[in-house]
């Protein structure tokens, strides 16, 4: 693979991460600020429609554009979710050394759970659509 095409997965992979971040963090600021259950609910419920529109065009984009096979766009794909999930846990880290009751060690095993429980069905799902798309664009 030449270097502008692992720049471009790799940009494309850190751009979605961010994405995952800037979807949960301000998803969880506005449930923060609901008034009513059912608007923390929406918000809550929002952050996983808006992901999974992200995590959906990843995958067309490493599929179609860069027309990679079903394992590597998985990889990506799974990448990218596991970059978000740690840019989580490392925000929610943070977030706990100002808090009231102190800073809880235990939050360390966040910034590996996090991208690990959510990484690996995300490579599943990735492996099964992307491999999908390839049957379907070879015509069988």
């Amino acid at each position: 693979m030449n270097d502008s095409g692992r720049q471009r997965w790799l940009s494309t992979v850190i751009l979605s991460g961010v994405l995952y971040l800037a979807v949960g963090m301000s998803s969880a600021a506005l449930a923060g600020a609901a008034a009513s259950n059912p608007m923390r609910s929406f918000w809550r419920l929002s952050a996983f429609v808006i992901s999974a529109v992200v995590f959906a065009a990843h995958i067309a984009y490493e599929h179609f554009r860069l027309r990679n096979t079903a394992r590597r766009t998985a990889w990506h794909a799974s990448g990218a979710v596991a970059f978000g999930a740690f840019a989580l846990a490392l925000a929610a880290n943070i977030h706990d050394l100002g808090s009231a009751s102190g800073y809880r060690p235990r939050m360390l095993i966040a910034l590996v759970a996090w991208p690990l429980l959510t990484a690996v069905p995300a490579f599943i799902v990735a492996l099964v659509v992307a491999a999908g798309l390839g049957v379907k664009r070879r015509g069988v």
